[in-house]
């Protein structure tokens, strides 16, 4: 069986794909899939599904909910639920169960070490195969508690991080220009992510755009200034450098 938490929950069983309709209990299986293997206790549990204004009777309905989250993760042959009680709280035992974001880890992990080592054909099918895991992203309306809300933001930037690798591993192989466009979408997106600005930069340049290139540069200092009081980084000083003086290091050498 496979969890998949990268987007609203879903349990995958063979060719079955199961969800959860009740908004409370599908966050409450969440968290525990968050914290897998781990205790959580009762108190953490009850801010997550309820902020901090939780009814008088929390405690009575969490019972219910966890409950009602044995039911539905229940399997023929299974003499013992995934969820078990374990004082001051509950555990999610993982077992042989998958979880999708331990997947999206090892094969960012995987990516990396190919980035590395310059293999860039396996890093970008890596990473794409990364990606390919996120669906959309998980539980924004009902997000309460720092544990889901802690997750939510280590998601969105690992998955930034995974897309900045995956453009570097594209560059390298000669990607540029269908790069482009993605590129300009994602400074848009994220205005103060100055690596991808950096690689839109090059992939312009790749493309002989230079004057487009050093236009993207003027515009992130621009944006870095107002927003933060900062001036860009190294990297894309450096990159505005290499782009007037034309330099030779910026073309292309695909790797045999």
């Amino acid at each position: 069986m496979q969890y998949e938490i990268m987007g609203p929950l879903r349990v995958v069983e063979e060719e079955k794909k199961l969800t959860i309709r009740a908004r409370k209990i599908e966050v409450l299986l969440t968290v525990l899939l968050v914290r897998a293997d781990q205790v959580v206790p009762i108190d953490q549990l009850i801010t997550e599904i309820w902020g901090e204004d939780p009814p008088r009777r929390a405690i009575a309905g969490l019972h219910v909910y966890v409950s009602q989250i044995r039911k539905f993760l229940r399997r023929p042959g299974q003499n013992e639920s995934p969820v078990i009680t374990r004082p001051p709280g509950y555990v999610l035992r993982l077992g042989h169960d998958r979880l999708d974001f331990h997947c999206f880890e090892r094969l960012v992990c995987e990516g990396r070490d190919h980035l590395r080592e310059r293999r860039y054909q396996q890093a970008t099918a890596t990473f794409e195969s990364a990606l390919d895991l996120w669906r959309d992203p998980l539980l924004d309306d009902v997000c309460h508690g720092p544990i889901l809300e802690g997750f939510q933001t280590w998601l969105k930037e690992a998955r930034l991080e995974c897309i900045e690798m995956l453009t570097d591993s594209r560059l390298m192989l000669g990607r540029h220009r269908e790069l482009v466009s993605d590129l300009y979408q994602l400074t848009t997106e994220h205005p103060l992510r100055e690596a991808l600005h950096r690689q839109l930069m090059l992939a312009l340049y790749r493309c002989g755009r230079r004057a487009d290139a050093l236009h993207v540069y003027q515009a992130a200092r621009k944006t870095l200034n107002e927003e933060l009081g900062l001036e860009p980084c190294r990297a894309l000083q450096d990159m505005q450098q290499a782009i007037l003086t034309s330099d030779d290091r910026l073309e292309l050498h695909v790797p045999a």
